[in-house]
Formats: C-alpha cells, structure tokens, sequence
C-alpha cells in the first residue's frame, strides 16, 4: 500500500520557508463553488461527450447554481443592499461574486444557442418557435393551449385590490404591460401570469404535424403566443417571461419548538416565499419592467440576470428523456453485481467470515438491498436501526422496513428531518413508519444526523450477534446509479458495537459512548483528523516517511485545512482529491508547495470520503460520511471507521486514491490563486471512472459469467 500512493506522487520537496499557518490567506468558499461548476459545465462543452450528455451537464450547471443562489446568496445580497464594507459579506463581495454568476450563466447561454441547438438540429431534433412554426402546427399549439393551458391560467391585473402576487421560488411566470383600459375604465397596465408548476415545460408534435422531425414547443412559447388571447379589450406592448430565486435554507429555533417535525412542515409551506435573491428575465426585457420587478423584490440591479433563452435551463433536462435516442447517450452502464457477495448464500453467513465493501456504482446497490431483505425475512433477527437522510419517495429499502414492521420485528429509524431539499420525503416516511409501530427519533437537537448506517440485531443460539452496514453515501436507490460510494458490512463486534452505542446515544441523547472503532462528530471527529495530520507531520519532521492522501466532497473546515499546511511545511507528502469547493491554496510557492489538490469530474459524481494516513511505519485508512467542513466536523452528527483488513484497505486505496492521482483525463489541477488547470488529455487519457467500469465489467465475467448485472 505504502508503495501505491508513494508512486503517485513526485518525492517530497524540502520543507517550505517558515510562514505561520494562521497567516496564510485562504480562497474564497464562494468563488470556489462556482468554479466547481465551471469543471461540471466543461463537460457540456466537450464535443467528445454524448449530445444529450452536453445537454443534461448543462442542466446539472443550472440546477447547482440554483442551489447556490438559494443557499448562500443571501449574505451577500443583504449586505449588498446595506452597503456594508466590512465583514465576510460586504457589496463588493456581492458584486465579485455577481460578476462570477453573470460570466458563467452568460457562457451557459452562449452554448445552448450557439452549439447544443445546431446540433440538435443536425440531428432532426428542434425546439420550435412561434415564429418557425407551420401553419398547421400553430393550429396544433393553439389547439393544446385552449384545451391544456388556459384552463389553468389566471391572469392577474395589478391595481390597488390586486397587488403584486406571491411569487414562488423558481415558478415559471409572464409580466405584461398593457395597453388601453380595462372592464372598468382604468389604466392598470401592468399584469402576471403565473404558469402552474403542474404543465410539462416541454412538448412534443405529434408525428401528424410534424413527420420527418423529433419538433418540441415550449410551454413558454406556447403562452407567449397567446398572451393576446388572455386580455380581450387590450393590447399586449411588453412582455418578458421571469423566475425568481428565493432563500430557501430553512432556519428554525430547535430550542424554541416544540414538536420539530410539525415545525418543519409548516416552515416548508413558506420555503417559497423567502427572500428574494435573484431575478432571471428574457433578454429582451425592457428597462421599465425588469426595473418594476427588481423594486418589487427588493433587488440590486446586479442581481438581474437577462438570458438569452429559457429562463429556467434545468427543465431542459425533459428534452434528454424525450428523445432518448441511445446514440445520444453515453453506453449504458449495469452496475454488477457485489464482487465480494457470493449470489445464494446468506450475507449474514459471509459477514460472520469476513467483512464486505462495495464500491457504487460500479457494484450493485442491490447488495445492500439484499442484505437488509435477508435480514427483514430472518425470524431469527430481531432488531433492526437504520439512520435515514435521504432515501427517495419511492424507496424499496423504505418498504422493507416497513415489512420489517409488520413482521414483529423492532424497528428503529433516526430520520433527519432538515436533510436539505428532501424534508418533506423524510417527514412522509416518519409519519408513515409510527404509524405501524416503529420507533422513531429525529436525531439531535441542532445537529443534523448525517452518519449512514444500518444495523442488525439477530439472536443465534444463546447470544445475540450484531451485523452492520456503514456508508459514504445515502440510502438512496437513484443517486446510488449516479454516485460513487463506498458501502461497508462487517460484523467485527467491537465495530458493530460502536454503532449500537451511537444508536443509543441518538435515542436517549445521554452522553455518546466510549467508541472503540468509530469516530463520532461532533465530539471528537474533527480532533482525531487534527491529530492524524500532526502525527504525520511530525513523521516528516523527524525524516521518516510521511504521507496523506484525503477524498472529499469539500475541504472548508480553517482548523484541518491549518493542520494540512503545517504538516506540508514539515515535509509531509498531501496530496488531496476535492471534488467540489476548496479553500486551501495548493502550491503556494514557500507555503503550500508539498500540497497538491486536484478535483475528478466524471460521469459519476464523485461522493465518496476516504483518508489514508501513513507516518512512518503505521498506516491508517478511514472512511467517512464527513466532507471536511466546519459544519460536517461541528454541526452534525457523523462517522467515521476505520479499515483494518489489509485486502480490503489496499483495494479502497487503489481504486478510491492511487487511480484518482493517475487520472489525466478527468482531473483538474487547483491553483494558489483558486484557478483549476484541466488535465493534459481530456480526450485520449485514461481517467479513472472509466478504468474502474472496465476493471469491474472484466472481473464480473471472470468470476461470475453467468451472474445478471443490475
């Protein structure tokens, strides 16, 4: 092992000059997130990648920045709209990270437009405009809307007894300034037309209307060729689709409510109507009514975006659906099935002999599923605890649960209700797993239960023994086709142990027990990382071999990211995986220069955690469901474990690390001044992801040639 990730790395450097860690300057967080998705938007660039895969990259751009504006703009507009000239957030903070926003959504646009529609086009595949249409496909439009669009509508006319409606986050919505007088006599010019959520953005002409071509119309162009139609008696002068962004990071005094999860569904009933923190109209807007709409939502012209397409390119993503033309795609990849399970026999019989991971998506999420359904048919097995962050709305690991239930089994499951975006799921599934009898509890009080783990009781002679599951990804059937994780079964008693002392501690919220295996935020999770890094530090300095290799999400927390320079100055080798957003300044000449960060966009999303440690002659490999990040570390409740078993560690560490740091097709290289250089070889190199499908397909057959993927 230790001379797999000695490989991939030049030799240490001499230690760098002396420069406090404390005063070295950190790269934006913000600045960073975007730049993530400049890595994310290159995949819609890229002429090598499938036409609807560059569709749906873009569409993944679209829904980050979303998310973004959502969740961390607010500060900044705030401060924006006060002035500020101090502090984290201050204007010219909003208006650097404006002109970020603007660039990336311009080039978005830019994109759509100049490449992705012509070569759709070459593809017999358009988006129709009003303008392009044939007669009788105008017919066939007028047709749809009169029998599936007006019904719904209802046009609102602004005036002293209809003021400006509530507008919800990322609705769909028409502003129109009228000409001439209403029913009544008046002037009132100004009208909204909201589009209901529950209308496809995107349809498809019957063949009868459109033969030879796959021709789509917009629900957009659809409306605005018959705004005439919504105000008889007027004339239509100006018009412009637009779309809000609203906070929508739901905040609740814990301390103050009593029944947390009522709170939460009311808090979700506001969600929508959050401060407004972006304003999206068509380009063609005019001055007078995207000026009305910022002063309705008490906005800074800065945070008026004009886009030279639809207004929401997320929905987009209906199109790559809709056609699903295989050509267009990436080949199908069928994960296989756990290389280390054997099919037809019992999981809990192979865990009893040795531990287990799976490696997702390259191996089947239906080992898990297989495992808990075992156990859930077992009437030997008594017990059964699951944490559950985000599982889905439709969720076969949900229902057998629920089977577990019925089948007089104990159930107990610690839901996350704040589990971001997925509330509302987490809320269903709680109030439909009391009302069969299981146990339910939601975690800390402010703290968010991210720890996945899954863990089983089952009576064998006069004992009882445990079996567990632990994991860097979520519960989730869908994301675990799209994700990398890493899964773990084990049946080590004093592993299985911890996990039934943590359950426990969620439960009772006593004191968290001493653990013997497991490392548990935020008690002392983030402290053991610190110490791990200071032992390897000073492994260096004292000239004996000193290496760190961390995969994560996000590397945000100051008290690690500290720890990490000391440790480079000291002359330890780090080289750090970071998919997403990252604040330490890689190779900061005299600094940073034994630091080396590099982030791996592929066709999977890049998820799962795993930090290897070696000072001198001792080696330690832990997985986790932490990103390094102060709110991972601090605010909510996490793991992580170790792996001991030398097979399985140098398998986590050729596949997770040492294929990562030889990736030059995928990885981007970070910057000391936060810019990312793509990798020497985006076409013809060998990256990573592909090299685990092809390893995995290739053992598949050779092990099992018979064995169904899934």
């Amino acid at each position: 092992m230790a001379s797999a990730c000695a490989a991939a790395t030049p030799d240490r450097q001499p230690a760098a000059q002396t420069v406090e860690p404390s005063d070295v300057e950190l790269l934006d967080r913000d600045r960073s997130i975007l730049a993530f998705n400049e890595r994310v938007f290159d995949w819609a660039v890229r002429t090598d990648v499938p036409l609807l895969e560059r569709l749906r990259y873009l569409c993944i751009v679209s829904s980050n920045l979303d998310e973004f504006f959502e969740v961390r703009a607010a500060p900044h507009i705030t401060a924006a709209k006060n002035g500020e000239t101090k502090g984290l957030y201050t204007e010219a903070s909003f208006k650097a990270l404006s002109a970020h926003a603007h660039d990336l959504v311009a080039r978005q646009y830019a994109l759509y437009n100049d490449s992705l529609v012509p070569a759709f086009a070459a593809h017999g595949i358009r988006i129709v405009a009003h303008g392009e249409r044939l007669v009788v496909q105008k017919r066939w439009v007028h047709d749809y809307f009169m029998r599936e669009v007006r019904p719904l509508l209802i046009p609102v006319g602004l005036d002293p007894a209809h003021p400006f409606p509530q507008v919800a986050n990322k609705s769909l919505n028409f502003i129109v300034r009228l000409k001439g007088r209403d029913a009544f006599g008046r002037e009132n010019e100004i009208a909204i037309v909201k589009i209901p959520r529950a209308l496809p953005r995107l349809i498809r002409m019957p063949p009868k209307v459109a033969p030879k071509e796959a021709l789509f119309v917009s629900l957009s162009s659809i409306v605005r060729a018959h705004l005439h139609d919504l105000f008889p008696g007027r004339e239509v002068t100006e018009f412009s689709q637009f779309r809000v962004t609203r906070h929508s990071d739901l905040a609740l005094d814990e301390e103050d409510v009593r029944n947390l999860r009522t709170a939460l569904r009311q808090g979700l009933q506001h969600r929508h109507y959050g401060q407004a923190v972006r304003l999206e109209v068509s380009s063609g807007c005019s001055t007078f009514l995207s000026d009305f709409l910022l002063e309705q939502f008490e906005l800074p012209g800065a945070a008026l975006y004009r886009v030279n397409g639809p207004v929401n390119l997320v929905r987009l993503n209906q199109l790559v659906d809709l056609v699903n033309d295989p050509a267009l795609l990436f080949p199908p990849w069928r994960s296989v099935w756990p290389l280390q399970m054997q099919p037809g026999v019992s999981i809990l019989e192979q865990l009893r002999h040795r531990d287990i991971v799976m490696h997702q998506p390259f191996e089947s999420f239906d080992g898990l599923l297989a495992f808990l359904r075992e156990a859930v048919n077992d009437p030997q097995v008594l017990v059964i605890k699951q944490t559950i962050y985000r599982t889905g709305s439709d969720s076969e690991l949900m229902d057998l649960l629920t089977e577990a239930v019925r089948r007089g089994k104990e159930v107990m499951a610690v839901v996350e209700l704040k589990a971001r975006f997925d509330e509302e799921a987490n809320i269903n599934w709680a109030e439909a797993l009391e009302s069969i009898g299981a146990q339910v509890v939601y975690g800390v009080v402010g703290l968010k239960t991210h720890a996945k783990m899954l863990l089983v009781t089952r009576r064998e002679g006069r004992q009882l023994r445990r079996y567990g599951h632990l994991s860097t990804g979520n519960y989730n059937m869908r994301t675990a086709r799209l994700y990398t994780d890493l899964s773990y079964l084990t049946a080590d008693e004093e592993t299985t142990a911890d996990m039934d002392g943590v359950f426990n501690h969620l439960a009772s919220q006593n004191r968290p027990p001493r653990l013997r295996r497991l490392l548990l935020a935020p008690f002392h999770l983030q402290r053991r990382m610190v110490e791990k890094i200071e032992q390897v530090g000073l492994a260096a300095s004292r000239g004996e071999d000193a290496r760190i290799v961390a995969k994560m999400n996000a590397l945000t927390d100051e008290a690690l990211i500290r720890a990490l320079i000391l440790a480079g100055q000291q002359g330890a080798r780090i080289d750090l995986i970071v998919r997403g957003a990252c604040m330490l300044p890689a190779q900061l000449p005299g600094v940073t220069d034994n630091i080396r960060v590099r982030s791996v966009i592929g066709r999977f999303l890049e998820h799962s955690r795993v930090f290897y440690f070696r000072s001198g002659g001792q080696e330690d490999l832990y997985l986790s469901s932490a990103d390094w990040m102060n709110r991972n570390m601090l605010r909510r409740v996490e793991l992580a474990w170790p792996v001991t078993d030398p097979v399985l560690r140098q398998q986590i560490v050729d596949e997770c690390l040492v294929a990562y740091l030889y990736d030059d097709k995928d990885a981007w290289t970070l910057n000391a001044d936060g810019t990312y250089e793509r990798a020497p070889n985006p076409v013809t190199g060998k990256g990573a992801q592909n090299a685990l499908m092809v390893r995995y397909s290739a053992m598949a057959s050779a092990a099992q040639p018979d064995q169904e993927t899934t």
